[in-house]
């Protein structure tokens, strides 16, 4: 196995450093296109990116390796990731692959896939591209004869087949005439085609974060600064605020008010109405360890059950499939719908939130007092050194007083980030003081010992 290369979501780094160069990206072509060939006839794969500036190197990087391996290429240029997932299932591709960093500023960039299912690859997967990716030399290849390499074709309708996609997820009686909605699309991969999805159906649009250069994707916009949306629908009056991340696989909404809602409020909103619709099966819910204890107690109230994962709407996603769930998600607003879709989809959870606003004809702000979420908070520190947590003696034992002090009435967690070199430290509880106490304590004995 090779963790240097794959994290959590796929490949991620800063351009032009290792492992994110032009070269690790060629190689990555050539080693996917051997992977996923089958031997019969045509062999496809579809290439999307979001609107960073180093999008370029990687898309015609892979696409060199991708073709050398004899496998034909379609570019589609920036799109959600959970659009390519879908095209990938539509088009009957081989493999998909998107370009982007997420969340991430404009120097990261990254890299990953998708099976002809539109899933993402397991860890099993990923790891016998990447020994290929590092261990071969050209004498183990197996490139195609000349005659059978691959070609590379732009697909001009992409956001359109997207776009027709996600308004068939709309009833086809129900129209959002009416409604005002603010949607900020950080600079990012939805900037053209989600607010259009929402004019189709009738909304009165007002954007932000719709005028990508390159290196202004995420920078003080999308789901990473809801304050933004949050102002804008003070401002405008709107009934729902709508915040997307750079690919626009994760959403943070805004109600009425302004009041900012997360992951989990979102799918504790979703989650009651696809229970009422016996669209539920076993009332059960799929999160992550990140999710709040409030989530948790919300759906044991109402008679469902919280299944927690991993962090990764990856792992969330295995879970489901596992489990039968036909929803889950993630705090940071990936948010799955399995009927529709393989991977977080941003746009589409927020089109199905406003469905349940305009069906029950109530505001948002009102759907949203299901949920008291408990105090929790999040601290990211930077490290220099992953060590196992529990082989520093001085964070278990810190960890440790931690959970005595909480006292059974709230939760701590710690973990590495994939993609960066960073250690999150999360604390929940009842106690809003002691949380921020506790979190801040162990933040610092963090920064102590794995620097």
């Amino acid at each position: 196995m090779n963790k240097r290369l794959f994290g959590t979501d796929g490949l991620r780094g800063q351009v032009n450093i290792h492992p994110m160069t032009p070269e690790v990206a060629l190689r990555l072509g050539l080693a996917a296109g051997v992977h996923f060939r089958n031997g019969k006839g045509r062999h496809k794969v579809v290439i999307g990116k979001d609107t960073r500036l180093s999008g370029y190197i990687f898309e015609y990087a892979l696409a060199s390796g991708f073709c050398a391996s004899g496998m034909d290429v379609f570019l589609v240029g920036p799109l959600p990731t959970p659009a390519i997932a879908f095209l990938t299932r539509s088009m009957r591709a081989d493999v998909g692959v998107v370009i982007s960093a997420s969340h991430n500023p404009y120097m990261d960039n990254g890299i990953k896939f998708f099976d002809r299912q539109g899933c993402k690859l397991p860890d099993d997967a990923e790891d016998r591209i990447a020994e290929r990716v590092t261990g071969c030399d050209e004498s183990c290849w197996e490139f195609p004869a000349p005659e059978d390499v691959g070609r590379a074709f732009k697909i001009e309708d992409s956001p359109g087949r997207y776009n027709v996609y996600l308004k068939s997820t709309i009833p086809s009686e129900l129209t959002f005439d009416g409604l005002k909605v603010v949607i900020d699309c950080a600079n990012g991969a939805a900037y053209r085609v989600s607010p259009l999805i929402l004019e189709e159906l009738g909304a009165k649009v007002i954007r932000a974060g719709v005028e990508p250069d390159g290196k202004n994707i995420n920078r003080q916009v999308g789901s990473l600064y809801p304050s933004v949306a949050a102002q804008m629908v003070r401002e405008t009056g709107a009934d729902i605020g709508i915040a997307l991340d750079g690919d626009a696989d994760r959403v943070i909404v805004v109600d009425e008010k302004g009041t900012v809602l997360d992951g989990d409020q979102i799918m504790a909103i979703c989650a009651l109405d696809m229970m009422e619709r016996g669209e539920l099966p076993g009332n059960l819910l799929v999160a992550t360890v990140m999710s709040n204890m409030a989530l948790e107690v919300f759906m044991n109230e109402r008679g469902g059950r919280l299944l927690r994962t991993p962090v990764g709407d990856r792992y969330v996603f295995e879970a489901m499939q596992r489990e039968g769930a036909t929803l889950g998600g993630e705090q940071s607003g990936h948010i799955i719908f399995r009927r529709h879709a393989t991977t977080g989809d941003g746009t589409l959870a927020a089109l199905q939130l406003i469905r349940i606003m305009l069906e029950r004809g109530k505001p948002l702000s009102e759907l949203a007092n299901l949920l008291r979420p408990y105090p929790q908070l999040l601290i990211n520190v930077h490290v220099e050194r992953k060590i196992p947590f529990d082989r520093v003696p001085a964070v278990t034992k810190a960890v440790a007083e931690c959970e005595a002090a909480l006292a059974g009435k709230g939760r701590v967690l710690l973990r590495y980030s994939g993609t960066e070199s960073v250690a999150r430290v999360m604390v929940e509880g009842s106690d809003d003081a002691l949380v921020r106490s506790l979190a801040e304590g162990l933040a610092g004995t963090l920064k102590e010992h794995l620097r």
